[in-house]
């Protein structure tokens, strides 16, 4: 899947309103751009995502069914 049809998928399952998605969304570009960008400036990008992803925190407490699609006891 490239970036306009993980693009067309977000916005068909209104997933604009979930980050997890958005941030795949970034890292699919970064990933299509790569080599586009020096060594350094992929490393930067791919950090600033890596820190989008941590800022979530544990997101998908109490989501669990709609985030992964599974049913899991707790």
């Amino acid at each position: 899947m490239n970036s306009e049809e993980l693009a067309r998928y977000i916005e068909s399952t209104d997933g604009i309103s979930k980050p997890w998605l958005l941030l795949q969304l970034r890292l699919k570009k970064l990933q299509e751009r790569s080599h586009l960008l020096t060594p350094e400036e992929y490393a930067k990008e791919l950090a600033d995502i890596h820190q989008g992803l941590m800022n979530l925190g544990e997101w998908w407490r109490g989501i669990e069914d709609e985030a992964f699609g599974v049913d899991y006891p707790l």
